[in-house]
Protein backbone atom coordinates (compact mmCIF):
# COMPACT_ATOMS: atom_id res chain seq x y z
CA UNK A 1 0.00 0.00 0.00
CA UNK A 2 1.07 3.60 -0.79
CA UNK A 3 0.36 7.10 1.12
CA UNK A 4 0.19 10.00 -1.15
CA UNK A 5 0.98 13.52 0.13
CA UNK A 6 1.56 16.45 -1.82
CA UNK A 7 2.06 19.99 -0.74
CA UNK A 8 -1.44 22.00 -0.28
CA UNK A 9 -0.90 25.19 -1.84
CA UNK A 10 -1.08 27.71 -1.12
CA UNK A 11 -0.78 27.20 2.59
CA UNK A 12 3.06 26.82 4.11
CA UNK A 13 3.18 23.22 5.46
CA UNK A 14 -0.06 22.05 4.69
CA UNK A 15 -0.20 18.43 3.12
CA UNK A 16 -2.92 16.93 0.94
CA UNK A 17 -2.73 12.97 2.02
CA UNK A 18 -4.25 10.44 -0.36
CA UNK A 19 -5.07 6.98 1.44
CA UNK A 20 -6.80 4.55 -0.98
CA UNK A 21 -9.64 6.81 -2.21
CA UNK A 22 -9.22 8.64 0.96
CA UNK A 23 -8.42 12.54 1.20
CA UNK A 24 -7.34 14.36 4.13
CA UNK A 25 -5.64 17.67 4.92
CA UNK A 26 -2.65 17.16 8.09
CA UNK A 27 -0.71 20.26 9.01
CA UNK A 28 0.86 22.10 11.55
CA UNK A 29 -0.94 23.85 14.67
CA UNK A 30 -0.56 27.66 14.27
CA UNK A 31 1.80 28.27 16.93
CA UNK A 32 4.35 25.55 14.76
CA UNK A 33 4.43 27.85 12.02
CA UNK A 34 0.87 26.24 9.90
CA UNK A 35 -2.18 27.24 9.29
CA UNK A 36 -4.30 24.32 11.26
CA UNK A 37 -5.77 23.29 8.50
CA UNK A 38 -6.20 19.94 9.85
CA UNK A 39 -4.52 17.55 12.05
CA UNK A 40 -1.22 17.51 12.34
CA UNK A 41 1.06 14.30 12.33
CA UNK A 42 1.53 13.62 16.01
CA UNK A 43 -2.13 13.47 15.99
CA UNK A 44 -2.61 11.44 12.73
CA UNK A 45 -0.38 9.18 14.94
CA UNK A 46 -2.31 9.03 17.97
CA UNK A 47 -5.97 8.77 16.21
CA UNK A 48 -4.31 5.74 14.36
CA UNK A 49 -3.64 4.22 18.23
CA UNK A 50 -7.17 4.99 19.48
CA UNK A 51 -8.74 4.14 15.70
CA UNK A 52 -6.93 0.61 15.72
CA UNK A 53 -8.11 0.02 19.81
CA UNK A 54 -11.69 0.87 18.94
CA UNK A 55 -12.06 -1.12 15.49
CA UNK A 56 -9.90 -4.13 16.90
CA UNK A 57 -12.60 -4.24 20.14
CA UNK A 58 -15.50 -3.84 17.89
CA UNK A 59 -14.62 -7.06 15.38
CA UNK A 60 -13.85 -9.01 18.24
CA UNK A 61 -17.08 -8.36 20.00
CA UNK A 62 -19.04 -8.93 16.85
CA UNK A 63 -16.97 -12.18 16.26
CA UNK A 64 -17.60 -13.50 20.07
CA UNK A 65 -21.56 -12.24 20.05
CA UNK A 66 -20.32 -9.93 22.97
CA UNK A 67 -22.70 -7.54 23.21
CA UNK A 68 -21.12 -4.14 22.41
CA UNK A 69 -23.38 -1.39 21.32
CA UNK A 70 -21.22 1.81 21.25
CA UNK A 71 -17.36 2.54 22.20
CA UNK A 72 -15.89 5.88 22.28
CA UNK A 73 -11.80 6.23 22.46
CA UNK A 74 -10.01 9.23 24.00
CA UNK A 75 -5.56 9.07 23.34
CA UNK A 76 -4.53 11.52 25.90
CA UNK A 77 -0.49 12.57 24.88
CA UNK A 78 2.09 13.59 27.24
CA UNK A 79 5.06 14.53 24.58
CA UNK A 80 6.86 16.25 27.67
CA UNK A 81 10.21 14.13 27.26
CA UNK A 82 9.58 13.52 23.70
CA UNK A 83 12.85 14.38 23.04
CA UNK A 84 14.42 12.55 25.26
CA UNK A 85 13.08 9.27 23.48
CA UNK A 86 9.58 8.77 25.84
CA UNK A 87 6.70 9.49 23.98
CA UNK A 88 3.74 8.58 26.16
CA UNK A 89 -0.25 8.09 25.05
CA UNK A 90 -2.92 6.94 27.56
CA UNK A 91 -5.73 5.72 25.74
CA UNK A 92 -9.56 5.69 27.85
CA UNK A 93 -12.19 3.49 25.89
CA UNK A 94 -15.78 3.47 27.07
CA UNK A 95 -17.90 0.58 25.76
CA UNK A 96 -21.70 0.41 26.27
CA UNK A 97 -23.35 -2.55 26.06
CA UNK A 98 -24.93 -4.89 28.28
CA UNK A 99 -21.60 -6.69 29.55
CA UNK A 100 -20.14 -8.84 32.29
CA UNK A 101 -17.27 -7.33 34.44
CA UNK A 102 -15.57 -10.58 32.77
CA UNK A 103 -16.47 -9.63 28.93
CA UNK A 104 -15.02 -5.91 29.64
CA UNK A 105 -11.82 -7.59 31.10
CA UNK A 106 -11.16 -9.91 27.56
CA UNK A 107 -12.19 -6.75 25.66
CA UNK A 108 -9.73 -4.99 27.75
CA UNK A 109 -6.80 -7.40 26.66
CA UNK A 110 -7.71 -7.28 23.29
CA UNK A 111 -7.68 -3.52 23.40
CA UNK A 112 -4.00 -3.81 24.51
CA UNK A 113 -2.54 -6.61 21.59
CA UNK A 114 -4.37 -4.23 18.71
CA UNK A 115 -2.28 -4.09 15.53
CA UNK A 116 -1.11 -0.43 16.51
CA UNK A 117 -0.40 -0.66 19.58
CA UNK A 118 2.11 -3.77 18.84
CA UNK A 119 3.57 -1.36 16.23
CA UNK A 120 4.28 1.04 18.58
CA UNK A 121 5.46 -0.45 21.14
CA UNK A 122 7.35 -3.78 20.00
CA UNK A 123 7.83 -3.57 16.61
CA UNK A 124 10.88 -2.30 14.91
CA UNK A 125 10.00 -0.61 12.34
CA UNK A 126 12.76 0.05 9.42
CA UNK A 127 12.27 3.64 7.31
CA UNK A 128 14.14 4.43 4.80
CA UNK A 129 14.00 7.78 3.09
CA UNK A 130 15.36 8.87 -0.65
CA UNK A 131 15.26 12.98 -1.83
CA UNK A 132 15.50 13.73 -5.78
CA UNK A 133 14.61 16.94 -7.97
CA UNK A 134 11.28 17.10 -8.80
CA UNK A 135 10.97 16.57 -12.79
Amino acid sequence: MTVELKRNLPAELAQHVRIRGHELITDAALAEGGDDAGPSPHDLYDAALGACKAVTVMWYARKKGIPVDDIQTRVERDDSQERSGVYRLSAKLQIKGALTDAQLQELHAVAQKCPVHKLMSTVTTEITTDVERMP
